[in-house]
């Protein structure tokens, strides 16, 4: 970590927890931070992690996966029964199974522990300011729902349904499939996905959107060789289609 980019300002008087049990990576962390606005409270196990994220008015937190006392998907899982505070996971290994466990708890996105400054902040920024947006879509126009198939989505409510049973999808899960389905028959990029979904800077190497696209098939109960809904077009992006032969609900 190393140079703070002027250019990816803070949400002023933001409150973010960091669950991480490495002394070094969290005073970083810190240090980087609060110079630009952001108020960091620590944990630095499981239990103690739960316990401050549940207590205190936090606009985002960052949690780590191996954790004593119990892991961050524990601490995830049990978050979610009674918060919706957007959570970004610390990956130590970037492996795709850990991020896809944590996007199936409810995590709004992952970061491994290589990051960057830079990629840092335009995360945090974007979960914070989805949040925001979230919140402020109960105050706009009602918006009418979605229907591609077996496939329902209500902007008003944030929820999705499939062949009349809910789907559960994460924050972010819910935005991309919005996203796809509102040009449902046209192709999106990856890049336009990560501006509209994310609504942060992108480098051309991030692969967010793509373990975000393999959770959504898999909670769509997609055969990745023949899908219903979401389409990969090689070297353009993906498109999300009306299956054929089945009626809309």
């Amino acid at each position: 970590m190393s140079g703070i980019p002027a250019s990816l300002p803070a949400v002023r008087g933001a409150r973010l927890l960091l669950v991480d049990d490495n002394p070094k990576l969290c005073r970083m962390v810190k240090e980087y931070l609060e110079p630009l606005g952001y108020d960091v409270s620590l944990a630095h196990t499981g239990p103690d992690g739960l316990e401050k994220a549940l207590d205190g008015d936090y606009q985002a937190i960052l949690l780590d996966i191996m954790l004593p006392g119990f892991d961050g998907f524990e601490v995830l899982r049990r978050l979610r029964e009674r918060s919706a505070v957007p959570v970004v996971m610390l990956t130590g290994r970037g492996e795709t199974p850990d991020r896809i466990a944590g996007l199936d708890l409810g995590a709004d996105d992952y970061i491994p522990k290589t990051f960057s400054p830079r990629e840092l902040l335009a995360r945090l920024r974007a979960v914070i300011r989805r949040s925001m947006v979230t919140a402020a879509q109960t105050r706009r126009a009602p918006q009418p729902p979605i229907a591609i198939g077996a496939l329902r989505l209500d902007p008003e409510t944030r929820s999705a349904a499939l062949n009349g049973g809910a789907l559960p999808l994460t924050p972010t899960e819910f935005d991309l499939l919005l996203a796809l389905a509102r040009d449902c028959g046209r192709i999106k990029t990856r890049e336009q996905l990560l501006f509209e979904v994310a609504d942060r800077d992108f480098e051309s190497f991030d692969r967010s959107i793509d373990v975000h696209i393999s959770s959504l098939r898999r909670k769509l109960g997609e055969d990745p060789r023949n899908p219903r809904f979401i389409l990969t077009v090689r070297s353009a992006g993906y498109m999300l289609q009306e299956p054929a032969g089945e009626p809309e609900l």
